[in-house]
Protein backbone atom coordinates (compact mmCIF):
# COMPACT_ATOMS: atom_id res chain seq x y z
CA UNK A 1 0.00 0.00 0.00
CA UNK A 2 1.14 3.70 0.02
CA UNK A 3 0.58 4.82 3.02
CA UNK A 4 0.74 8.65 4.55
CA UNK A 5 1.53 9.16 8.01
CA UNK A 6 0.25 12.77 9.39
CA UNK A 7 1.88 14.26 12.30
CA UNK A 8 2.63 17.66 13.65
CA UNK A 9 6.37 17.39 14.77
CA UNK A 10 9.16 14.42 13.18
CA UNK A 11 11.91 13.21 13.91
CA UNK A 12 14.22 10.84 15.94
CA UNK A 13 15.74 14.18 18.09
CA UNK A 14 11.89 14.96 18.99
CA UNK A 15 11.19 13.72 22.62
CA UNK A 16 7.20 14.06 22.76
CA UNK A 17 4.71 10.78 22.54
CA UNK A 18 2.56 11.00 20.05
CA UNK A 19 5.66 11.80 17.39
CA UNK A 20 7.43 8.99 18.48
CA UNK A 21 4.70 6.63 18.06
CA UNK A 22 4.40 7.71 14.66
CA UNK A 23 8.12 7.36 14.18
CA UNK A 24 8.00 4.14 15.31
CA UNK A 25 5.04 2.87 13.83
CA UNK A 26 5.88 4.58 10.30
CA UNK A 27 9.40 2.92 9.86
CA UNK A 28 8.26 -0.66 10.90
CA UNK A 29 5.28 -0.17 8.00
CA UNK A 30 7.83 1.08 5.67
CA UNK A 31 9.57 -2.90 5.39
CA UNK A 32 6.26 -3.67 3.86
CA UNK A 33 4.67 -0.21 2.56
CA UNK A 34 5.55 2.67 0.58
CA UNK A 35 5.86 5.17 3.41
CA UNK A 36 5.42 9.08 3.49
CA UNK A 37 5.48 11.18 6.50
CA UNK A 38 3.88 14.65 5.73
CA UNK A 39 4.51 17.25 8.74
CA UNK A 40 5.96 20.80 9.56
CA UNK A 41 9.17 22.21 9.84
CA UNK A 42 8.80 22.66 13.51
CA UNK A 43 10.89 21.09 16.52
CA UNK A 44 9.33 23.12 19.21
CA UNK A 45 6.06 22.01 20.34
CA UNK A 46 5.59 25.30 22.33
CA UNK A 47 6.44 28.04 20.04
CA UNK A 48 6.60 25.91 16.19
CA UNK A 49 8.99 27.98 15.48
CA UNK A 50 10.37 26.41 12.40
CA UNK A 51 13.67 24.79 12.97
CA UNK A 52 14.08 21.74 9.89
CA UNK A 53 14.34 23.04 6.38
CA UNK A 54 11.38 22.69 4.08
CA UNK A 55 10.69 20.48 1.72
CA UNK A 56 11.21 16.40 0.90
CA UNK A 57 14.46 14.37 2.40
CA UNK A 58 14.54 11.11 3.45
CA UNK A 59 14.41 9.81 7.70
CA UNK A 60 15.77 5.83 7.97
CA UNK A 61 13.61 4.01 5.46
CA UNK A 62 10.95 6.77 5.40
CA UNK A 63 10.47 9.82 2.98
CA UNK A 64 9.34 13.11 4.91
CA UNK A 65 7.58 15.78 3.27
CA UNK A 66 7.81 19.06 5.55
CA UNK A 67 5.78 22.39 5.01
CA UNK A 68 6.98 25.57 6.76
CA UNK A 69 5.23 26.90 9.80
CA UNK A 70 3.46 30.52 9.30
CA UNK A 71 3.48 31.93 12.55
CA UNK A 72 4.32 30.79 16.14
CA UNK A 73 1.85 30.43 18.72
CA UNK A 74 1.07 32.97 20.03
CA UNK A 75 0.50 32.13 23.71
CA UNK A 76 -1.60 34.78 24.98
CA UNK A 77 -3.73 34.71 22.36
CA UNK A 78 -3.75 30.79 22.68
CA UNK A 79 -4.57 30.89 26.93
CA UNK A 80 -7.73 33.70 26.05
CA UNK A 81 -9.79 31.16 24.05
CA UNK A 82 -8.52 28.47 25.84
CA UNK A 83 -10.57 29.75 28.98
CA UNK A 84 -13.51 30.15 26.74
CA UNK A 85 -13.06 26.77 24.83
CA UNK A 86 -11.67 24.28 27.75
CA UNK A 87 -14.60 25.25 30.10
CA UNK A 88 -17.02 24.80 26.67
CA UNK A 89 -18.16 28.08 26.09
CA UNK A 90 -17.23 28.68 22.47
CA UNK A 91 -19.07 28.41 19.62
CA UNK A 92 -18.06 26.12 16.69
CA UNK A 93 -16.25 29.05 15.23
CA UNK A 94 -14.37 29.82 18.19
CA UNK A 95 -13.87 26.47 18.99
CA UNK A 96 -11.98 25.94 15.09
CA UNK A 97 -9.87 29.00 15.79
CA UNK A 98 -8.80 27.08 19.09
CA UNK A 99 -7.01 24.35 16.64
CA UNK A 100 -5.45 27.36 15.02
CA UNK A 101 -4.12 29.04 17.79
CA UNK A 102 -2.44 25.35 18.94
CA UNK A 103 -1.09 24.91 15.70
CA UNK A 104 1.51 24.17 14.43
CA UNK A 105 -0.45 26.29 11.38
CA UNK A 106 1.00 24.91 7.98
CA UNK A 107 -1.67 26.15 5.58
CA UNK A 108 0.57 24.50 2.91
CA UNK A 109 0.36 20.96 4.37
CA UNK A 110 -3.57 20.98 4.29
CA UNK A 111 -3.30 22.35 0.62
CA UNK A 112 -1.19 19.73 -0.51
CA UNK A 113 -3.20 16.78 1.53
CA UNK A 114 -5.95 18.45 -0.35
CA UNK A 115 -4.56 18.10 -3.91
CA UNK A 116 -2.65 15.06 -3.44
CA UNK A 117 -4.12 12.92 -0.43
CA UNK A 118 -6.05 10.61 -2.90
CA UNK A 119 -2.92 9.18 -4.41
CA UNK A 120 -2.15 7.61 -0.85
CA UNK A 121 -4.47 4.42 0.05
CA UNK A 122 -4.44 5.67 3.46
CA UNK A 123 -3.52 8.49 5.57
CA UNK A 124 -2.83 8.02 8.92
CA UNK A 125 -2.82 10.93 11.53
CA UNK A 126 -1.70 11.69 14.89
CA UNK A 127 -3.20 13.44 17.56
CA UNK A 128 -6.60 14.98 17.15
CA UNK A 129 -5.35 18.27 19.19
CA UNK A 130 -3.02 19.52 16.59
CA UNK A 131 -3.72 21.94 13.66
CA UNK A 132 -2.58 18.95 11.31
CA UNK A 133 -4.86 16.41 12.14
CA UNK A 134 -7.75 18.59 13.04
CA UNK A 135 -7.93 20.41 9.30
CA UNK A 136 -6.80 17.84 7.52
CA UNK A 137 -8.41 14.60 8.09
CA UNK A 138 -12.06 16.22 6.81
CA UNK A 139 -9.89 16.51 3.34
CA UNK A 140 -9.39 12.74 2.88
CA UNK A 141 -12.01 11.32 5.27
CA UNK A 142 -12.79 8.39 3.06
CA UNK A 143 -9.14 7.32 3.51
CA UNK A 144 -7.93 8.65 6.98
CA UNK A 145 -6.90 6.66 9.87
CA UNK A 146 -6.99 8.81 13.10
CA UNK A 147 -4.62 7.43 16.33
CA UNK A 148 -6.28 10.46 18.93
CA UNK A 149 -3.68 9.71 21.29
CA UNK A 150 -6.78 11.15 23.12
CA UNK A 151 -6.18 11.55 27.14
CA UNK A 152 -8.85 12.52 29.67
CA UNK A 153 -8.38 15.87 29.72
CA UNK A 154 -11.08 19.06 29.18
CA UNK A 155 -10.41 19.52 25.42
CA UNK A 156 -11.89 16.24 24.72
CA UNK A 157 -15.34 17.03 26.34
CA UNK A 158 -15.83 19.98 24.04
CA UNK A 159 -19.10 19.51 21.73
CA UNK A 160 -17.63 20.90 18.51
CA UNK A 161 -15.26 17.51 18.22
CA UNK A 162 -18.16 15.18 18.16
CA UNK A 163 -18.78 16.03 14.28
CA UNK A 164 -14.73 15.73 14.03
CA UNK A 165 -14.75 12.25 15.59
CA UNK A 166 -17.59 11.10 13.14
CA UNK A 167 -15.19 11.48 9.71
CA UNK A 168 -12.39 8.97 10.24
CA UNK A 169 -12.74 5.79 8.44
CA UNK A 170 -10.78 3.84 10.94
CA UNK A 171 -9.39 4.32 14.40
CA UNK A 172 -6.44 2.95 15.90
CA UNK A 173 -6.47 3.36 20.34
CA UNK A 174 -3.83 3.19 22.36
CA UNK A 175 -5.40 1.92 25.23
CA UNK A 176 -9.26 0.57 25.99
CA UNK A 177 -9.48 3.79 28.00
CA UNK A 178 -8.69 5.62 24.98
CA UNK A 179 -11.23 4.29 23.06
CA UNK A 180 -13.66 4.48 25.88
CA UNK A 181 -13.22 8.17 25.94
CA UNK A 182 -14.28 8.89 22.31
CA UNK A 183 -15.04 5.38 20.53
CA UNK A 184 -19.03 6.33 20.93
CA UNK A 185 -18.43 9.37 18.94
CA UNK A 186 -16.57 7.65 15.74
CA UNK A 187 -19.66 6.80 13.40
CA UNK A 188 -21.33 3.40 13.83
CA UNK A 189 -19.39 0.55 13.11
CA UNK A 190 -16.09 2.05 12.18
CA UNK A 191 -13.53 -0.28 12.13
CA UNK A 192 -10.76 0.08 15.87
CA UNK A 193 -8.05 -1.52 16.78
CA UNK A 194 -6.43 -1.06 20.22
CA UNK A 195 -2.54 -1.27 19.30
CA UNK A 196 -0.52 0.15 22.28
CA UNK A 197 2.64 0.03 20.90
CA UNK A 198 5.86 -2.63 19.83
CA UNK A 199 8.38 -3.01 21.52
CA UNK A 200 12.00 -4.55 20.73
CA UNK A 201 13.25 -6.99 23.14
CA UNK A 202 15.91 -5.66 25.24
CA UNK A 203 19.54 -5.32 24.52
CA UNK A 204 21.68 -5.18 26.94
CA UNK A 205 22.19 -2.24 28.93
CA UNK A 206 25.37 -0.33 29.20
CA UNK A 207 25.71 -0.30 32.66
CA UNK A 208 29.05 2.50 32.41
CA UNK A 209 26.70 4.89 31.29
CA UNK A 210 25.37 5.81 34.32
CA UNK A 211 29.04 6.62 35.66
CA UNK A 212 29.67 9.06 32.91
CA UNK A 213 26.16 10.47 33.44
CA UNK A 214 26.79 11.29 37.19
CA UNK A 215 24.55 8.28 38.42
CA UNK A 216 25.78 6.38 41.46
CA UNK A 217 23.97 4.08 44.38
CA UNK A 218 20.34 3.23 44.39
CA UNK A 219 17.69 5.98 42.25
CA UNK A 220 14.35 6.38 41.35
CA UNK A 221 13.75 7.55 37.87
CA UNK A 222 11.64 9.88 35.60
CA UNK A 223 12.21 10.09 32.14
CA UNK A 224 10.68 12.13 29.46
CA UNK A 225 9.40 15.80 29.22
CA UNK A 226 10.16 17.51 32.58
CA UNK A 227 6.78 20.03 32.77
CA UNK A 228 4.13 20.88 35.06
CA UNK A 229 1.78 19.13 32.30
CA UNK A 230 3.12 16.09 33.30
CA UNK A 231 2.99 16.43 36.91
CA UNK A 232 6.16 17.02 37.47
CA UNK A 233 6.02 19.96 39.46
CA UNK A 234 4.19 17.41 41.88
CA UNK A 235 6.26 14.66 41.14
CA UNK A 236 9.34 17.22 42.83
CA UNK A 237 6.91 18.31 45.57
CA UNK A 238 5.96 14.80 46.75
CA UNK A 239 9.81 13.82 46.53
CA UNK A 240 11.26 16.79 48.77
CA UNK A 241 8.28 15.99 51.08
CA UNK A 242 9.50 12.22 51.19
CA UNK A 243 13.27 12.54 51.88
CA UNK A 244 13.19 15.66 54.31
CA UNK A 245 9.83 14.01 56.48
CA UNK A 246 10.86 12.60 60.23
CA UNK A 247 9.12 8.80 60.92
CA UNK A 248 6.35 8.94 63.56
CA UNK A 249 8.49 7.04 65.96
CA UNK A 250 11.16 9.90 66.22
CA UNK A 251 8.49 12.41 66.40
CA UNK A 252 7.40 11.56 69.98
CA UNK A 253 11.72 10.82 71.03
CA UNK A 254 12.70 14.42 69.22
CA UNK A 255 12.23 17.90 69.87
CA UNK A 256 13.29 18.67 66.34
CA UNK A 257 12.60 17.24 63.04
CA UNK A 258 15.36 14.64 61.75
CA UNK A 259 16.24 15.01 58.16
CA UNK A 260 16.09 11.62 56.65
CA UNK A 261 17.87 12.44 53.24
CA UNK A 262 21.01 10.87 53.20
CA UNK A 263 18.80 7.35 53.48
CA UNK A 264 16.75 7.93 50.70
CA UNK A 265 17.38 6.89 47.28
CA UNK A 266 18.32 9.78 44.47
CA UNK A 267 15.64 11.08 41.71
CA UNK A 268 16.87 10.93 38.60
CA UNK A 269 15.54 13.35 36.37
CA UNK A 270 16.19 12.69 32.35
CA UNK A 271 14.25 14.63 29.60
CA UNK A 272 14.32 18.51 28.39
CA UNK A 273 12.92 20.59 31.25
CA UNK A 274 10.04 23.40 30.76
CA UNK A 275 10.43 24.32 34.17
CA UNK A 276 12.73 25.58 36.87
CA UNK A 277 14.01 22.27 39.06
CA UNK A 278 14.93 23.19 42.84
CA UNK A 279 18.91 22.21 43.52
CA UNK A 280 18.96 19.19 46.42
CA UNK A 281 21.55 16.93 46.85
CA UNK A 282 19.23 14.52 46.03
CA UNK A 283 18.03 15.23 42.72
CA UNK A 284 20.03 14.95 39.74
CA UNK A 285 19.09 16.26 36.74
CA UNK A 286 20.55 14.79 33.30
CA UNK A 287 18.58 16.52 30.69
CA UNK A 288 18.13 15.10 27.33
CA UNK A 289 20.01 11.82 27.40
CA UNK A 290 20.61 9.65 24.12
CA UNK A 291 19.71 6.17 23.54
CA UNK A 292 22.29 4.17 25.75
CA UNK A 293 21.86 6.39 28.80
CA UNK A 294 18.07 5.99 28.67
CA UNK A 295 18.72 1.94 28.63
CA UNK A 296 21.15 2.54 31.39
CA UNK A 297 18.77 4.59 33.27
CA UNK A 298 15.49 1.81 32.69
CA UNK A 299 17.47 -1.05 33.81
CA UNK A 300 18.61 -0.13 36.76
CA UNK A 301 16.17 2.20 38.61
CA UNK A 302 14.42 0.88 41.56
CA UNK A 303 11.38 2.59 40.63
CA UNK A 304 10.23 4.38 37.46
CA UNK A 305 8.06 6.96 38.26
CA UNK A 306 5.27 9.08 36.44
CA UNK A 307 3.13 11.16 37.33
CA UNK A 308 1.48 12.65 34.82
CA UNK A 309 -2.21 13.27 34.80
CA UNK A 310 -3.48 12.46 31.54
CA UNK A 311 -2.21 9.94 29.12
CA UNK A 312 -3.15 8.23 26.00
CA UNK A 313 -0.42 5.70 26.62
CA UNK A 314 3.02 5.65 28.43
CA UNK A 315 5.86 4.31 26.18
CA UNK A 316 8.31 5.24 28.96
CA UNK A 317 6.23 2.91 31.21
CA UNK A 318 6.14 0.04 28.40
CA UNK A 319 9.79 0.87 28.33
CA UNK A 320 10.65 0.01 31.91
CA UNK A 321 8.57 -3.06 31.60
CA UNK A 322 10.53 -4.14 29.17
CA UNK A 323 13.61 -3.96 31.53
CA UNK A 324 11.54 -5.68 34.40
CA UNK A 325 11.40 -1.92 36.35
CA UNK A 326 8.26 -1.86 38.78
CA UNK A 327 7.01 1.09 38.34
CA UNK A 328 5.24 4.09 40.36
CA UNK A 329 2.27 5.72 39.03
CA UNK A 330 -0.86 8.78 39.31
CA UNK A 331 -3.69 6.96 40.02
CA UNK A 332 -5.38 10.12 38.93
CA UNK A 333 -4.62 9.10 35.17
CA UNK A 334 -6.92 6.13 34.34
CA UNK A 335 -4.67 5.07 31.55
CA UNK A 336 -1.80 4.89 33.76
CA UNK A 337 -4.12 3.18 36.32
CA UNK A 338 -5.76 0.94 34.07
CA UNK A 339 -2.02 -0.15 32.42
CA UNK A 340 -0.51 -1.01 35.69
CA UNK A 341 -3.67 -3.25 36.83
CA UNK A 342 -3.64 -5.11 33.17
CA UNK A 343 0.32 -5.80 33.89
CA UNK A 344 0.45 -5.83 37.90
CA UNK A 345 3.31 -4.33 37.09
CA UNK A 346 3.70 -1.70 39.68
CA UNK A 347 1.55 0.83 42.23
CA UNK A 348 -0.15 4.05 41.87
CA UNK A 349 -1.20 6.84 44.26
CA UNK A 350 -3.10 9.56 44.66
CA UNK A 351 -1.97 11.66 47.64
CA UNK A 352 1.49 12.87 48.52
CA UNK A 353 1.18 10.37 51.64
CA UNK A 354 -0.01 7.58 49.37
CA UNK A 355 3.34 8.14 47.14
CA UNK A 356 5.81 8.05 50.18
CA UNK A 357 3.84 4.95 51.23
CA UNK A 358 3.77 3.21 48.15
CA UNK A 359 7.55 4.39 47.24
CA UNK A 360 8.85 3.12 50.31
CA UNK A 361 7.57 -0.31 50.24
CA UNK A 362 8.41 -0.73 46.46
CA UNK A 363 12.13 -0.18 48.14
CA UNK A 364 11.99 -1.92 51.57
CA UNK A 365 9.99 -5.00 49.32
CA UNK A 366 12.87 -5.98 46.72
CA UNK A 367 11.35 -9.14 46.15
CA UNK A 368 8.00 -7.54 45.86
CA UNK A 369 9.21 -4.77 43.56
CA UNK A 370 11.22 -7.64 41.15
CA UNK A 371 7.99 -10.02 40.91
CA UNK A 372 6.22 -6.48 39.81
CA UNK A 373 8.98 -5.83 36.91
CA UNK A 374 8.91 -9.64 35.65
CA UNK A 375 4.92 -9.23 35.27
CA UNK A 376 5.34 -6.16 33.26
CA UNK A 377 7.73 -7.70 31.55
CA UNK A 378 5.75 -10.21 30.86
CA UNK A 379 2.51 -8.09 29.74
CA UNK A 380 4.97 -6.23 27.46
CA UNK A 381 5.80 -9.75 26.11
CA UNK A 382 2.15 -10.88 25.47
CA UNK A 383 0.51 -7.61 23.93
CA UNK A 384 3.30 -5.30 23.32
CA UNK A 385 5.84 -6.95 20.63
CA UNK A 386 5.86 -5.79 17.27
CA UNK A 387 4.36 -8.58 15.29
CA UNK A 388 1.74 -8.65 17.64
CA UNK A 389 0.89 -5.06 16.71
CA UNK A 390 1.74 -4.65 13.24
CA UNK A 391 -0.58 -6.98 12.85
CA UNK A 392 -3.22 -5.40 14.43
CA UNK A 393 -2.68 -2.18 12.33
CA UNK A 394 -2.22 -4.64 8.99
CA UNK A 395 -5.92 -5.93 9.58
CA UNK A 396 -7.86 -2.62 10.22
CA UNK A 397 -5.91 -1.20 7.09
CA UNK A 398 -7.01 -4.69 4.93
CA UNK A 399 -10.64 -4.20 6.51
CA UNK A 400 -11.26 -0.52 6.21
CA UNK A 401 -9.66 -0.86 2.36
CA UNK A 402 -10.08 -4.52 0.48
CA UNK A 403 -7.21 -5.63 -2.14
CA UNK A 404 -9.17 -4.37 -4.87
CA UNK A 405 -10.56 -1.13 -3.53
CA UNK A 406 -7.01 -0.41 -3.13
CA UNK A 407 -6.13 -1.31 -6.56
CA UNK A 408 -8.60 0.46 -8.02
CA UNK A 409 -7.94 3.35 -5.72
CA UNK A 410 -3.84 3.53 -6.81
CA UNK A 411 -4.73 3.11 -10.96
CA UNK A 412 -6.91 6.25 -10.32
CA UNK A 413 -4.23 8.63 -9.07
Amino acid sequence: MKLACVVHRYGADIAGGSEGHCRLIAERLARTHDVTVITTTAHDHVTWANHYPPGETRVGPVRVIRFPVVRPRDLHRFRDISDRVLTNRANASEAEQWFRENGPQAPALVTFLETHGRAFDRVLFWAFRYYTSYFGVPLVRDRAVLIPTAEEDPLIRIDSLTPFFALPRGYLFLTPEEEALIGDRAAPDTPRRVIGCGVDPPRPADDTRLAAAGVTGSYVLYLGRIDPNKGCDRLVGHFLQYVDRTPPANRAERATPVNLAPAKPVLVLAGPANMPIPEHPLIRRLGYVDEATRDALLANARVLLIPSPYESLSMVLLEAWNRGTPALVNARCAVLKGQVLRADGGLYYQSALEFAAALDYLLDHADVARRLGAQGQAYVDREYRWPTVIQKIESLLEEIAPRSSLTASSSET
